[in-house]
C-alpha cells in the first residue's frame, strides 16, 4: 500500500490511482499545513497528558513537528509533499513525522482521526482568518475616515443618488464615513468568527464518538487556545459553521468593497469626472491610448460576486449531510480556503487602490444641485409652515415641472410662487443650493457638517479602541 496512506490494513488491493487522485484534496489544503502541525502538537499532549505515550516519545514527536514547521515556512515541504501524492495535508504530515522519527511517528496518530484533525484545523484557520479578515476591514475604515477628514475640511459636495438618479445634496465626507462604517462592521463580523473559534475544540472527538484512550483534552484544548473540548463528538466532526461563518464575513465585507468600487468606477468616467484614480492603481488599453481603467475596483466586483456563489455552493455542500463526517465535507473545505485566500487579496486590494483615488472636488460640489436635489428641502419647508407632507410634496413637484421644462434651476420666484400657492401670508425660506441643503440638516445621523464630525469621531475612537485592545 501507499505510505503516504493513514489507512490500508483492511485492503488487499492498491486504490485506483486516478481515483484516488480524484479524491486527494493536498494541493488546495497546503495552506493548513501550519494549523495541522499545531493540532499534532496538542495531540501530543494529550496522548502524554493521559500517559497513553511516554515523554520520551512525546518529545521525539515534538522534535518532527518542529522540523516539519521549518519545511513549510520555508517551503520544501509543500514541493515534497506534492510529490509524494499524498492524499491530503494531513496525511502528508503524518507520513513525514513517520520518516522523521519512525518509532515515534507510529504514535502519532493514535486515538485522534482525520475527522476531529480536520475540523480542528479548521478551527485555527477560521480563527487566523478571521484575524486577518479584521484587520484588513478595520484599515479600510481607517483609511476612508481619514479621506473623510480630508473632505469635511474642504467642503465638498456630492449630488447622492437613489436608483441611481439624484436626490439629495450630501457631504462628500458623509459619503466616505458612510463607508468607513461598513467595513467596520465587517471587522466586528470577522471578530465574531475569531471569539467563536477559541469556544470549542473538536481535538479528541475521535472518528465520530470519541475514543476509549484517556486522551488529554483539556490540555489540547489549552495549547491551541480554546476554551474547552467539544462537548459531543458526533456533532463536532461534521460541524463546519465556523468555516461558513468565515466565508460568510469575507463575502459580506466584499459586498462593501464591491459598492463602493461601483460608485468609484461610475464615478472614474468623464461623463462624471468626480474621482480619478492615481497611475500607480490604473490600467491603460493595448489598443486605445487614451484609456484609463479603474480595474482593481472591476476585480474587486467580480471576486464580490465570486465569494457570495462560494458561500452558497459551501452551505450547498453541508445541506441534506446527516451528523457525522460525510466526504461531501473535503469539498467545504476546498470552497471555503479557495474563497476565503482570494477573498482577503481583494479586500486588500481594495484597501490598497483607495488610498490611490483623487477626488476631483469643484467638480463634485458644482454638480451637487443638478437634478434638482434641493426639491425635498423646499418640500420641508413647506411642512414646517403647516403644509400637510402630501400637498407639500403635490407642489413642489409640479414647481419641479416647470423648471424642467424651461429648462432652468429652481429659484427665489418658485419659492414666492410656492408660498402664494400654500396660502401662505410670509415668503417661504428654503434651501436653493446644495451647501446650504447640507447645513440646513438637523438630525441626528445626517449629513449636517456638525453631524458628520461627531459620526465620523465616534467611528474613529470605536477602531482606536479595537486597536487598543489588539483586535484589528
Amino acid at each position: 500500500m501507499n505510505d503516504q496512506l493513514q489507512w490500508g490494513g483492511r485492503f488487499t488491493g492498491a486504490p485506483d490511482a486516478a481515483l484516488l487522485a480524484f479524491g486527494s484534496s493536498l494541493e488546495e489544503d497546503l495552506v493548513l499545513a501550519p494549523f495541522d502541525v499545531a493540532t499534532s502538537r496538542a495531540h501530543v499532549s494529550a496522548l502524554e497528558g493521559g500517559h497513553v505515550i511516554a515523554s520520551a516519545t512525546a518529545d521525539a514527536l515534538r522534535s518532527a513537528l518542529d522540523t516539519v514547521s521549518g519545511e513549510i515556512a520555508d517551503g520544501t515541504f509543500a514541493a515534497a509533499a506534492i510529490a509524494s501524492q499524498a492524499e491530503d495535508v494531513h496525511g502528508a504530515i503524518d507520513a513525514r513525522v513517520r520518516q522523521l522519527a519512525p518509532q515515534a511517528g507510529a504514535w502519532l496518530h493514535a486515538g485522534r482521526s482525520r475527522n476531529d484533525q480536520v475540523a480542528t484545523t479548521l478551527a485555527l484557520y477560521a480563527r487566523d482568518r478571521a484575524t486577518r479578515g479584521s484587520a484588513l476591514a478595520a484599515a479600510t475604515a481607517r483609511e476612508a475616515l481619514s479621506q473623510a477628514r480630508r473632505a469635511l475640511d474642504a467642503g465638498t459636495l456630492l449630488a447622492a443618488t437613489t436608483h441611481w438618479q439624484p436626490a439629495q445634496p450630501i457631504l462628500l465626507a458623509f459619503w466616505l464615513a458612510a463607508v468607513a462604517e461598513s467595513f467596520a462592521r465587517a471587522a466586528a463580523r470577522f471578530d465574531r468568527v475569531a471569539a467563536d473559534a477559541k469556544l470549542e475544540c473538536p481535538l479528541g472527538s475521535g472518528a465520530c464518538s470519541g475514543t476509549t484512550l484517556p486522551l488529554d483534552r483539556e490540555a489540547a484544548a489549552r495549547e491551541l487556545g480554546f476554551a474547552a473540548p467539544s462537548r459531543n463528538a458526533l456533532e463536532a466532526i461534521g460541524n463546519r459553521d465556523l468555516a461558513l461563518d468565515l466565508l460568510h464575513a469575507v463575502a459580506r465585507a466584499l459586498g462593501a468593497a464591491s459598492r463602493a468600487s461601483e460608485e468609484l468606477v461610475l464615478w472614474s468616467a468623464p461623463a462624471f469626472g468626480y474621482v480619478q484614480l492615481a497611475d500607480e492603481a490604473s490600467t491603460g488599453s493595448s489598443l486605445m491610448p487614451q484609456k484609463r481603467n479603474p480595474d482593481p475596483f472591476e476585480l474587486v466586483r467580480a471576486h464580490a460576486a465570486g465569494a457570495t456563489g462560494a458561500l452558497a455552493a459551501a452551505l450547498g455542500t453541508t445541506t441534506g449531510l446527516g451528523l457525522s463526517y460525510h466526504r461531501d465535507l473535503q469539498e467545504t473545505k476546498a470552497i471555503v480556503i479557495r474563497a476565503t485566500e482570494r477573498g482577503l487579496a481583494a479586500l486588500a486590494v481594495f484597501d490598497r487602490a483607495l488610498a490611490y483615488v483623487r477626488w476631483n472636488d469643484a467638480r463634485m460640489s458644482a454638480r451637487a444641485g443638478d437634478g434638482y436635489t434641493v426639491a425635498t428641502d423646499i418640500a420641508d419647508a413647506l411642512v414646517l409652515r403647516g403644509v400637510p407632507a402630501r400637498r407639500a410634496h403635490e407642489l413642489v413637484g409640479a414647481s419641479v415641472a416647470r423648471a424642467e421644462r424651461e429648462d432652468r434651476a429652481l429659484g427665489p420666484a418658485d419659492l414666492a410662487a410656492l408660498a402664494a400657492a400654500a396660502g401662505l401670508a410670509e415668503p417661504l425660506d428654503a434651501p436653493l443650493d446644495a451647501a446650504a441643503s447640507v447645513r440646513a440638516k438637523r438630525t441626528s445621523g445626517s449629513t449636517s457638517p456638525a453631524e458628520v464630525a461627531r459620526a465620523i469621531g465616534a467611528l474613529e475612537a470605536v477602531l482606536a479602541a479595537r486597536e487598543r485592545m489588539g483586535t484589528a
